[in-house]
């Protein structure tokens, strides 16, 4: 949720985010009207508490006639505190409500717009050129007999597959290796849950316009998570951390679930786009005034990942529209796709301000003052679509594929994944 202290000084700061997002900016004044409706009706409860107190001094002391008007009175004033009570609930329920459908403050540098309207901050690499037939992902994994796709389909229905052989093992081999550059940076390695409670995924900002793309499970009114983000996020919801010395950085691995809803026809051939998946993800609280510079560090960690695969890419600033409700700022790394011509999502990294750490109720201590709402970030270090660009980029005329030099300690030294016959 944004903070009710930026919506009172700066309200047209949230109109402009909200603009920029391609969203209702008739919310804002929604807002506005819901938190003065609700602060309205927290003094006049709190000054009906007030009387009352004062009035049962009185009674206390009051003898005859006297005691008698005031019981009158005090009786009375009951009702009145009784009601001024349910009109405060229905004000915090109200207000609430409204408040979790404004999306988070966009950060200044984001470009407004939407999907294609993101810039391109760089290049790194150049695209290799082929002096033979390029092989698609799926070609070259069919040769190597690293997926099988019929059998995924068959048991579990289209976009399922299964990774067999070195198709695993490679999987292995890149998770290992963001694992390994976590840890020596400092992250602790988690195994999250993937189901997550109601709350959790609320608190996270999923359920929002991209509720259609969770797996929910209705019988036991929990959710499937798409990234290890939500079970982190929820990881110290409630609590008051220490962040005075540092950030706590986790590195999440865990299977991921996505309906991708609205997706149909789109990226069907091979594994760019499924319903399963794992990832191992950064996970980041801080102190709000570190949130940016920390935000730098997690996209540099992710570029140190992929200049260990060896492949082509660039770094985008993601339009405003194109960014989920819990994000302020969002960078995306795009690998070169060569059977594709074009680039194509490997990671991203948003800053979620305290967004969801207000809606978790997370807070860190403050050396001076009251305790302060911390702020969020995530990032992707590994995921299985990373297959995709390590296949294409690295394809040799016979199908043969190399490996690069960083992954093959992950992979027993192997230097080459032959085809099979």
């Amino acid at each position: 949720m944004i903070d009710l202290k930026t919506l009172r000084e700066d309200p047209e700061a949230v109109r402009a985010s909200q603009r920029a997002r391609g969203e209702d900016v008739s919310l804002v004044d929604a807002l506005l009207s819901a938190d003065e409706r609700r602060r309205s009706a927290v003094s006049r409860a709190d000054t009906l508490r007030a009387e009352q107190k004062q009035l049962g001094k009185q009674v206390g002391k009051a003898k005859g006639d006297e005691r008698d008007e005031l019981l009158a009175r005090a009786k009375d004033l009951s009702a009145q505190v009784k009601q001024a009570e349910a009109e405060q609930t229905e004000a915090d329920a109200e207000l609430l409500s409204t408040q979790k459908k404004v999306s988070n403050i966009i950060e200044p540098q984001t470009p407004p717009g939407g999907e294609d309207d993101y810039v391109v901050l760089k290049h790194v690499g150049t695209p290799r050129e082929f002096d033979f037939e390029v092989r698609d992902h799926l070609d070259l994994g069919l040769g190597l007999r690293a997926f099988d796709m019929e059998r995924g389909a068959k048991v579990a229905g289209a976009r399922f597959y299964f990774l067999t052989g070195i198709g695993a093992q490679l999987e292995l081999a890149l998770l290992n290796m963001a694992a390994a550059q976590a840890t020596a940076a400092g992250f602790t390695l988690v195994v999250p849950p993937v189901l997550v409670r109601p709350e959790i995924m609320e608190g996270t900002g999923f359920l929002g316009s991209h509720s259609t793309e969770v797996y929910r499970l209705e019988e036991d009114d929990a959710y499937l998570v798409g990234t290890s983000e939500v079970p982190l996020a929820g990881y110290h919801s409630g609590e008051i951390l220490d962040l005075a010395e540092q950030p706590l950085r986790y590195a999440g691995w865990s299977t991921c679930f996505r309906r991708e809803a609205g997706s149909y026809g789109k990226d069907t051939r091979g594994i760019i786009r499924v319903h399963q998946f794992n990832k191992l993800e950064m996970f980041v609280y801080c102190r709000e005034e570190d949130s940016r510079a920390e935000h730098e560090r997690l996209l540099a960690w992710e570029e140190e990942m992929l200049a260990k695969i060896e492949v082509p890419y660039r770094v985008i600033d993601t339009a405003a529209g194109d960014l989920g409700a819990s994000a302020a700022r969002k960078f995306d790394c795009e690998a070169w796709v060569p059977s594709q011509q074009a680039y194509r999502e490997l990671t991203s990294t948003s800053n979620c301000t305290t967004f969801q750490a207000r809606r978790l109720n997370t807070r860190y201590r403050e050396a001076d003052g009251p305790n302060a709402i911390a702020s969020t970030l995530n990032g992707t270090l590994a995921t299985t679509r990373w297959i995709v660009a390590i296949l294409e980029n690295h394809q040799q005329p016979d199908g043969s594929v190399r490996v690069p030099e960083a992954l093959r300690p992950f992979l027993g030294g192997r230097e080459v994944l032959e085809p099979v016959a």
